[in-house]
């Protein structure tokens, strides 16, 4: 996260307070109202002058109790929920967790108005859609931000991104950020945990992105309704009133948004449907990525070109192809914007080398997601298909053996690794994937390597000629999280030191 420049705004506690009026949020302040806010966070740690301190409760922690930290940092006001005995001026709200986005926006100025705003949702392919639409805005000359699992990009600089969606004041920094680096739009990955816990609360989206929803997060979310609830806030809760949308309709939950929002909505399939869809002809695909022909409404059919392998990031293209669409943004920048997509880091990240092996890296991580990889890399490998895999604790366990038995069903050789094992232990873990694999009757083409440094030099020691190894569940991450500690660790980085050490040339 980048040091937060002060005295970029001039925004008063007696703005913010009416601001949040006018949001419903009834607040009164004590002390001087004309208090000049220039940045808003819930971390003591980044309090400095000029800075709205935001007391967050929480389930471990209540932000109430850091707020004399973040006064003697320098803060300048606080957002509570109870007067404190501090000599800064308060604004006291009922729950400051329904304040703070709203809050955060007034003091950055509210930025989200000044930017076309675009969210993607859904459980696989967020990451790959955000850079698609990206790609595309700007062969439509529209300067874009970005905020994603990946990075964040202000416009002009790109930093390595914390979490999916930030929390509720970062994110307004990061808008304000764009609005100042000259950007026009922003597309975001909007996650079920930051729809849930309200971190979009003071945005308002011009148009949103669907790609689908399968089992992931329901240690958290309970169960598959309420999982798919909370990405239907999205749509439900908050989109401005001229909104537009792109469905995957493939997908039976987003049939059900259709049902809903189809008037809204353009629903996109990678199978020719109503006339009323996008879709794709003629479709021919390798390693290297696909040809087709894109059909939108109302459009003659457009001969399209997508360097990136593999039908579901096929599927992520027509949603991105979809909504810039209803942005009406020109069918020929559309094309040109999939032509153009660089590379999407940890998204079938390809390493071709002179061995005749090719090294896939891909964040896949749940079962659907590695169901799609290996489908798509199985019609594209001339040899044999090597799985490196495993499953991150304290995460959904019941993902851990249906991980295996989907590596088992489509790898020719499978090899169980750590991924981000945090206070589990990594051998349990491997045993509950190696149980899928036993299940799906392949453990005589299975080996558990835990060490993931030396599972992918196993894996790359081991190829021939036109086999592929795939290595899977990490994707871009820089560490692996084991008990407390953050190892460094990259996918890239262990193949390119197998690489180097066996002499092996590569290319992407």
């Amino acid at each position: 996260m980048p040091r937060r420049e002060r005295g970029l705004l001039d925004m008063t506690l007696e703005g913010v307070a009416q601001f949040l009026n006018q949001k419903g949020i009834c607040g009164r302040w004590s002390g001087p109202g004309e208090t000049r806010l220039s940045s808003a966070t819930h971390d003591s740690r980044r309090s400095e002058p000029g800075t709205l301190f935001c007391c967050v409760p929480g389930g471990h922690r209540d932000g109430h109790d850091f707020a004399p930290q973040a006064v003697a940092a320098g803060a300048s006001a606080l957002l509570v929920e109870r007067e404190l005995p501090l000599s800064v001026p308060q604004l006291i709200v009922p729950q400051v967790s329904d304040a703070l986005g709203y809050a955060a926006a007034a003091v950055y100025g509210v930025p989200a108005d000044r930017l076309k705003m675009i969210a993607v949702t859904g459980t696989n392919g967020k990451s790959s859609t955000t850079y698609l639409l990206r790609s595309i805005l700007a062969c439509a000359g529209i300067p874009c931000g970005l905020l994603g699992t990946i990075v964040y990009h202000d416009g002009l600089e790109e930093y390595e991104a914390d979490r999916t969606t930030p929390q509720a004041p970062d994110v307004q920094y990061w808008l304000h950020r764009m609005v100042s680096s000259g950007c026009k739009a922003c597309v975001l990955e909007a996650s079920s945990h930051g729809l849930v816990q309200g971190r979009l609360k003071g945005c308002s989206f011009d148009g949103a992105i669907f790609t689908n929803l399968t089992p992931e997060h329901l240690d958290y979310h309970g169960t598959m309704e309420e999982y798919f609830e909370s990405k239907k806030a999205l749509f439900d809760d908050y989109m401005n009133f001229s909104w537009c949308g792109a469905i995957n309709r493939d997908d039976p939950y987003g049939r059900r948004l259709l049902d809903v929002y189809g008037d809204r909505c353009l629903g996109y399939s990678l199978n020719p449907s109503s006339s009323g869809d996008c879709f794709p002809e003629d479709v021919a695909m390798d390693i290297k990525g696909g040809r087709f022909s894109l059909n939108l409404p109302g459009v003659p059919p457009l001969a399209a070109e997508l360097p990136l392998a593999g039908h579901f990031l096929l599927a992520n293209a027509l949603g991105a192809a979809s909504l810039a669409f209803r942005l009406r943004v020109a069918p020929e920048a559309i094309v040109e914007g999939l032509r153009r997509v660089p590379q999407v880091p940890g998204r079938m990240e390809r390493y071709a080398t002179d061995r005749g092996v090719a090294c896939v890296i891909d964040y896949a991580h749940s079962p659907d997601a590695l169901d799609n990889v290996l489908r798509a890399l199985r019609s594209l490998c001339r040899g044999k298909l090597w799985v490196v895999f495993g499953s991150g604790g304290e995460r959904f366990s019941g993902n851990r053996p249906v991980m295996g038995e989907v590596a088992a069903q489509w790898g020719d050789r499978v090899i169980i690794t750590m991924d981000n094992p945090r206070g589990e232990d990594p051998a349990a873990i491997a045993a509950e994937n190696f149980a899928g694999v036993r299940r799906a009757g392949g453990e005589d083409r299975c080996s558990i390597v835990l060490n993931r440094h030396e599972a992918v030099w196993h894996a790359m020691d081991r190829a021939e000629e036109g086999d592929v190894v795939l290595v899977a569940g990490k994707g871009p991450e820089r560490f692996i999280l084991r008990g407390g500690d953050k190892i460094p660790y990259t996918d890239k980085g262990a193949f390119l030191s197998w690489a180097s050490a066996r002499g092996v040339a590569w290319h992407p």
